[in-house]
């Protein structure tokens, strides 16, 4: 490799570090600046200029008073419940239903999985009217079922399922096929227990989808005592005016950080799963 060559190189991944820089800077700016007010005695700290990296004198007082103007901790419990529930329930149903697109061969299959990723093209806004009706017709609304039984299906998991099953070999479910296993034993003892990245990216990505749903609960519970913690949050800024900027930051924190450190702890297993789902269409 020529000198000049090795240089063009170097500049390039230099050009790349810096933009990558750039950007984790640009999106690490908003939570510093969260945390940095939940740790701040007082909101004019936040306007000073120059901006400080941290307060002059830190407390945790903000944190203290998000529980003491709001039952923050029911919100934990209610969105652990709903995003806990939701997660469970998704991981059986869709990958029962990935595995039957995948695997099995039945009439109207091709039809039926266009429906599903079909689905995905409708946003909630158009059938949450429709859902609220029903659900208030069988007397579910304002209980966290309205918010746990309609999310039990996934389209968008059954899809990332079944892209993950199309990509395992199938002579592993014909060795089992001949050692006498059937459907249900073959995915439970062959498929599943080598779809451990698959599900997990599915289990990160609904919990935290649910865990941050606005819209659902906004709608469907009435009651402070069953909100989940997005509709808590709202409740804690106060609705005709913006509260302590120092207690809503300390709210924030408290519900980013669950899903910041699963996300941590689980990143590569989304990003494993995610690239082995696109190999076969």
């Amino acid at each position: 490799m020529s000198t000049r060559t090795r240089t063009r190189d170097v500049l390039a991944r230099v050009v790349v570090f810096l933009i990558l820089g750039v950007a984790a800077l640009a999106i690490i700016a908003p939570f510093a600046w969260i945390f940095r007010g939940a740790i701040s005695p007082t909101d004019a700290e936040l306007y000073q200029l120059p901006p400080t990296l941290l307060p002059a004198q830190p407390t945790l007082e903000n944190f203290v008073k998000v529980f003491q103007q709001v039952p923050y901790g029911r919100f934990i419990l209610n969105s652990l419940v709903v995003a806990g529930s939701i997660t469970i329930a998704q991981i059986i149903t869709c990958s029962t239903a990935a595995y039957a697109f995948a695997r099995l061969d039945f009439p109207g299959r091709g039809f039926g999985f266009a429906l599903v990723v079909g689905s995905l093209m409708i946003p909630i806004q158009v059938t949450i009217v429709p859902l609220f009706l029903v659900l208030s017709k069988v007397g579910l609304t304002n209980t966290l079922w309205a918010l746990i039984l309609p999310a039990v299906f996934s389209a968008f998991g059954i899809f990332l399922l079944r892209q993950h099953f199309l990509s395992l070999p199938r002579e592993l479910e014909e060795a089992a096929r001949i050692d006498g296993a059937g459907h249900a034993r073959t995915f439970l003892q062959v498929i599943l227990p080598l779809s451990g990245p698959a599900l997990a990216t599915l289990s990160i990505l609904t919990f935290t989808y649910w865990w941050n749903d606005l819209l659902m609960p906004l709608v469907m519970i009435r009651d402070a005592e069953l909100q989940t913690l997005p509709v808590g949050l709202i409740l804690l800024a106060g609705r005709f005016d913006t509260g302590s900027l120092g207690t809503i930051a300390a709210g924030i924190t408290l519900a980013v950080i669950p899903v910041l450190i699963v996300f941590i702890v689980a990143q590569r297993w989304i990003v494993q799963s995610i690239a082995s789902s696109g190999l076969k269409l």
